[in-house]
């Protein structure tokens, strides 16, 4: 019997070494031609000069804008403001998600709204925070709460409706209040339905930082990129939505870790 154990776990790991190989393979020949596109397409002359600049002119834009303090600075504000924004719709977004999914008159009530709201562009939100917090970090960090909210509610309301019903009936007959049943039995058995829920909200934050900062700041890497587009340095435009776009997979691959956690026990009551 433990021999036959043996094998079959070294046939396992057999199988998963190549897959994860050819996994990281196929990335490393997507990225490669991806790149080979674009450098040929920057050679080709089809379109206008430095509209898409060779791949070596995008590189020295990237060690400049790594060295040069000022991008340090603009870095901490996008930051400030997508985290705070983004903890601030996540929280909001459970507070909603969680009774949605769990009262049915609540979230036939509430649901169509946050669904309708959620289709709706958010940038047409920004004069809205503009004209309630100023034209600071405030209203960007707003448009990030906004932008963050309504997945997360979303999302998290459609995990509690998935929950097993087993676990909210043992709760009940605990008598646990509101809170305890939210704390206890809703959130730990719906972990992967938040760590989707904070990619999306994550992301989404982003996005609505990022919009806030080009239409109207003075600070972050949104107002870099728009001051290097206004000025049509192409080369250093894509250099800083490079680095967004690493700082961004980086979080997220961060993120998809803890929703590849396996065995989640029951909570103790």
């Amino acid at each position: 019997m433990a021999e036959t154990a043996l094998n079959s776990v070294a046939r396992s790991s057999a199988a998963i070494g190549p897959t994860r190989t050819r996994i990281t393979l196929t990335r490393v020949a997507t990225v490669l031609a991806l790149a080979l596109i674009w450098e040929i397409v920057a050679r080709s002359g089809l379109l206008y000069e430095d509209v898409v600049p060779p791949l070596g002119k995008v590189a020295q834009a990237f060690v400049a804008l790594l060295v040069a303090p000022a991008t340090y600075h603009h870095l901490g504000v996008t930051a400030w403001e997508v985290l705070a924004g983004f903890a601030l719709g996540f929280l909001a977004g459970v507070a909603v998600g969680v009774p949605m999914g769990a009262r049915r008159l609540f979230g036939d009530a509430v649901g169509p709204y946050v669904d309708g709201f959620a289709t709706a562009p958010k940038i047409i939100f920004l004069p809205i925070a503009m004209l309630a917090f100023g034209i600071g970090i405030a209203s960007k960090i707003a448009l990030a709460a906004l932008s963050a909210f309504f997945p997360v509610a979303i999302v998290t309301a459609a995990g509690v409706r998935q929950i097993d019903p087993v676990l909210v009936r043992v709760g009940r007959s605990f008598r646990l209040t509101g809170w305890q049943m939210a704390t206890r039995i809703y959130l730990p058995a719906m972990r992967a339905a938040v760590v989707t829920s904070m990619r999306l909200g994550f992301g989404l934050a982003v996005v609505g930082t990022l919009l806030g900062e080009i239409k109207l700041s003075n600070a972050g890497l949104g107002f870099l990129a728009n001051e290097h587009y206004s000025n049509f340095r192409i080369p250093e435009l894509y250099a800083v939505l490079l680095l967004v776009f690493i700082l961004a997979v980086g979080t997220n691959s961060l993120m998809s870790r803890l929703g590849r956690r396996r065995g989640v026990k029951a909570p103790a009551l």
